[in-house]
């Protein structure tokens, strides 16, 4: 653990003490007030750039909502400096591209491990090290989504850079580029959590995903309703395995 900081960090702009032992890091700005929504009560605790935190309670429980942005630059900055100020679980809340038929709108996606495919993590460390979750926080999201009745599927997905390269809208044969992933049995694409893993792995922190799935990206999507409630599920399921990690001694 580093030594505690004095100022505040850099780019999330918090001390030690303003955040809980647990800290959910979606992408999007509006996912954090979704939390703060869902909690027995949040408050805001800073805005800078696009580190939005909220900190509330659940059940009694202290859990913290951070903002990291878009793509695993901005999602390494936060993960650090929320390291730093005391942060001992996080857990990605975002979304995903499902390239399995078998994962549909309305699931959720857990993931175990992450394949590699952009290089902020390569940074830290060379590709041969594995982005993997903690088993204690993945344990803790299947417990959620049971406890919650909400449909999940559990594997590998994919991290990387290019959000378009491997989706309808790429120039090229974007299925052929997909087709070894979906071989391989990946469940969906997404742009942060390798780096999340890879990171909290070598940071002592402990760390795990959970992701509202689309329909197959080669397939329609659901409409901006079905989208936002599935969105809440997750955010939902996000907390209550918070609430047991907490519950578990892991906070």
């Amino acid at each position: 653990m580093p030594a505690a900081h004095e100022h505040p960090q850099h780019h999330i702009n918090m001390v030690k003490g303003d955040v809980a032992p647990t800290v959910l890091i979606p992408g999007d700005p509006a996912r954090v007030l979704v939390f703060a929504e869902l909690m027995d009560q949040a408050h805001k605790v800073t805005e800078k750039r696009e580190y939005i935190t909220y900190t509330g309670t659940k059940d009694g429980v202290p859990i913290s909502c951070t903002c990291t942005g878009l793509g695993c630059p901005p999602t390494a900055i936060g993960v650090e400096e929320l390291w730093h100020i005391g942060a001992k679980n996080i857990i990605r809340i975002g979304t995903c591209g499902s390239i399995q038929p078998h994962v549909r709108a309305g699931d959720l996606v857990i993931a175990t491990g992450a394949v590699r495919g952009e290089h902020t993590s390569e940074e830290y460390i060379s590709m041969e090290y594995p982005a993997v979750a903690d088993y204690r926080v993945v344990r803790a999201l299947i417990d959620a989504c049971r406890k919650l009745d909400f449909p999940y599927h559990l594997g590998i997905i994919r991290t990387h850079d290019a959000y378009y390269m491997e989706s309808p809208r790429a120039s090229g044969d974007f299925r052929a580029r997909l087709q070894p992933w979906i071989d391989m049995g990946v469940l969906c694409l997404e742009n942060e959590s390798s780096a999340l893993f890879v990171i909290s792995s070598i940071s002592g922190l402990r760390a795990g995903t959970i992701l509202a799935a689309s329909n197959p990206i080669w397939e329609a999507q659901p409409s901006s309703e079905e989208w936002a409630a599935n969105i809440r599920k997750m955010v939902q399921a996000g907390i209550e395995a918070a609430r047991l990690l907490h519950e578990r001694g892991l906070a």
